[in-house]
């Protein structure tokens, strides 16, 4: 065991100061919470977002400056308050050089360390001189297409917002839903935009009764894939049917962890640096879950462009790329990525 590995598992500040202040790699760590207002109303199963709130990690060693961001999820008990904490905790180890590596062991997978593992990811780019994408040798596209999202209303509202989104250029729809007027509103949207893509997201509000009939039916409609139509950890029903189109899970995988439950449940998963902890775990999932035969799918929380930047690498071999979040903002970040409706330019 080298002598980093033992100073992360021992975890004595004082020593770890010491350490590293001899080695004049001393960090200076910033974390606030920041709030973006929505141009829309965001809404899904799990209710009606206005504004997206973040918490940011900015990070400075030797006059190179990085950035990472991440989105409190309450569905997995988490708060801004709860993930400043967190991150508050590491700050000292952190400051005195604390590698990503040594992250993974002091935190679990959640919305703190991917702020922090983003931070990090960035700064070994900005010492580097060369981008994140660079670094990991991932050449991205001139354009990468990502889903454009229509959250629910009533089947004409529903309908409205696809062709709208559908003429703007975006060729990939995820349509939200709960479990009142699914067909109808299914059918509506499909009616309106026969050729786009469709993926559906219930996020985790249907029931196992009529599942099949469910997932039957959005497949005469040609829809692509139906993403956490159950509650996680109350997916066996997904187990007693012959899948007539692939089924993606999200709030059911969160790590690499999470893989062997999902086998013969579910077709496809979806990674968000949220889940994970960061890049560094996503990437692991990624390979781990390609392994197991699972597609995938990136996917991101309400953010800014500062969040998906951390992502990219990893989106550019996804089957689907659900990175849409700050087209939602009134404001984004600045530099933002250059969004067009349904697509990434780079």
């Amino acid at each position: 065991m080298n002598e980093y590995k033992k100073l992360a598992l021992s975890v004595k500040l004082q020593p770890l100061a010491i350490f590293f202040a001899q080695r004049g790699r001393m960090r200076t760590i910033n974390c606030y919470s920041q709030s973006f207002p929505l141009h829309t109303p965001f809404v899904i199963a799990r209710g009606v977002r206005s504004e997206a709130r973040v918490v940011v990690v900015e990070m400075t060693e030797n006059g190179l400056s990085a950035s990472g961001e991440c989105t409190p999820y309450p569905r997995y008990g988490e708060s801004e308050q709860s993930v400043l904490d967190q991150i508050q905790s590491v700050i000292p180890a952190l400051e005195q050089g604390m590698s990503r590596e040594q992250l993974q062991t002091l935190l679990p997978a959640g919305a703190a360390r991917n702020a922090l593992d983003s931070a990090l990811w960035s700064l070994e780019a900005a010492k580097a001189g060369i981008s994140l994408a660079s670094l990991l040798a991932v050449r991205l596209p001139s354009q990468l297409y990502t889903a454009q999202t229509v959250s629910i209303g009533s089947p004409e509202q529903m309908a409205t917002a696809a062709v709208r989104l559908w003429e703007k250029g975006a060729l990939l729809l995820k349509i939200k839903l709960d479990n009142q007027q699914v067909n109808e509103r299914i059918t509506a949207i499909r009616s309106a935009v026969p050729d786009a893509t469709l993926i559906v997201d219930a996020n985790e509000s249907w029931e196992p009764e009529g599942l099949e009939q469910r997932c039957q039916r959005l497949a005469e409609l040609k829809v692509a894939m139906l993403e956490q139509p159950l509650p996680a950890h109350q997916d066996e029903a997904l187990a007693l049917f012959a899948h007539p189109l692939p089924i993606c899970a999200d709030e059911s995988c969160h790590t690499r962890a999470s893989l062997n439950s999902l086998v013969g449940r579910y077709e496809m998963v979806n990674i968000k640096l949220d889940k994970t902890g960061g890049l560094t775990e996503a990437l692991l999932l990624a390979s781990a879950a390609r392994e197991q035969g699972f597609e995938i799918m990136v996917g991101c929380m309400l953010c800014s462009s500062r969040a998906i930047n951390a992502v990219l690498p990893l989106a550019v071999s996804a089957r689907f790329a659900d990175l849409d979040g700050p087209t939602w903002l009134s404001e984004d970040v600045q530099p933002g990525l250059a969004f067009a409706c349904g697509s990434l330019s780079f």
